[in-house]
């Protein structure tokens, strides 16, 4: 099974990251490849207990029921919606924005669970690493296939 914190798995995803290019197109979405760099980066500095992510109680409620399935059930769905914080509409340089990607997610590898600082996401409630492991993993994915890498 495929771990942000293996040193293997991790450097197949930084693999496909170098993948993209400025020719680089969405299968889906509206992101160009820079700006689902950044997306992802973002994200992950939750992780690291950087970054600040507003969500309702409400949200906070719907996220905890269905963060099981999200992250060990089927695909994300293509299209889903994205919390406020997360989304990039600015132009940005790609080989920067990947760059900023690959240091963040070559953390897991190089340090393991020790990267985590947050233990309790804003939106999926109460984590463990596993959980971190499965949403990033998942993440991540989806956002490299969503542009075919």
């Amino acid at each position: 099974m495929n771990s942000i914190y293996d040193k293997v798995s991790n450097d197949t995803i930084i693999v496909r990251i170098n993948k993209l290019s400025v020719e680089s197109k969405p299968l889906w979405g509206k992101m160009n490849a820079a700006q689902m760099c950044k997306h992802c980066s973002i994200a992950t500095d939750i992780a690291f207990g950087k970054g600040e992510l507003k969500v309702n109680f409400l949200m906070r409620l719907f996220g905890k029921l269905l963060k099981k399935k999200v992250f060990y059930g089927g695909d994300m769905g293509k299209n889903s919606p994205t919390a406020k914080e997360f989304i990039v509409s600015e132009s940005l340089d790609l080989e920067k924005t990947k760059a900023e990607f690959i240091e963040r997610f070559s953390r897991f590898a190089n340090e393991g669970t020790a990267a985590i600082k947050t233990m309790n996401h804003p939106f999926w409630g109460k984590m463990t690493y596993e959980d971190w492991d499965a949403l990033l993993w998942k993440h991540t994915n989806h956002h490299l296939e969503q542009f075919g890498v």
